[in-house]
């Protein structure tokens, strides 16, 4: 078990999860300063992706606010091996798929407030695309649903963080293997060796 001095972090970072999901469930809101990124990285899944196919731009808005917070989580649970660092994101993806899932109901309605242009999920469910606006709200409930694992998981994490063993890292040399060196023979000189030239046979 990790020392008691570190398990603050990793209480902290269960509070923190819990924070992030207490605003879109409970509250039912973003969350602040977060929905700002999410919205963000939003447009810049459309932009990404607005030499392509109409539906495919439309729709990368929604999956790229949730897929770079998954990939950070992935980056910190998979490559630094920090489980608050990752349940932490993971609990950003579940607020951020919560705020998916509050766009996705919308659909039928338009109420919501756009910054520009026309609203993605109205197209996509629309008869342009999919033609399922009666599915909205069934959408809607399954993206709320994964985002509710998200951040169950990223809690998860951070809960289990300080009972996870520590694995030494073994020591590898910046410099890699070294060569082993032939020594010469008895009858060789280490001075013509040097110059590549061939060995004199020892005197008859």
């Amino acid at each position: 078990m990790e020392s008691w001095k570190t398990t603050w972090r990793y209480v902290a970072g269960v509070l923190g999860c819990a924070v992030i999901g207490y605003f879109p469930f409970v509250q039912q809101r973003r969350v602040p300063l977060l929905g700002g990124v999410d919205l963000g990285f939003h447009e810049l899944g459309h932009m990404l992706t607005y030499a392509l196919s109409d539906v495919i731009a439309a729709l990368m808005g929604s999956v790229f606010q949730v897929a770079v917070p998954l990939g950070l989580a992935a980056y910190f649970g998979l490559r630094r091996r920090d489980l608050m660092g990752a349940g932490l994101c993971l609990a950003w993806a579940g607020a951020s798929a919560a705020d998916v899932s509050v766009y996705i109901a919308d659909a039928p309605f338009q109420r919501l407030p756009l910054i520009g242009g026309s609203h993605d999920w109205a197209y996509l469910l629309g008869p342009a695309a999919l033609g399922n606006m009666n599915g909205a709200a069934g959408i809607a409930e399954v993206v709320k649903l994964v985002g509710a694992v998200f951040i169950l998981a990223g809690i998860a994490l951070c809960f289990l963080g300080p009972f996870r063993p520590i694995t030494p890292v073994p020591f590898r040399s910046p410099i890699g293997r070294a060569e082993r060196v032939r020594e010469p023979r008895r009858w060789e000189e280490p001075e013509t060796l040097m110059f590549g030239l061939p060995p004199e046979p020892p005197g008859r």
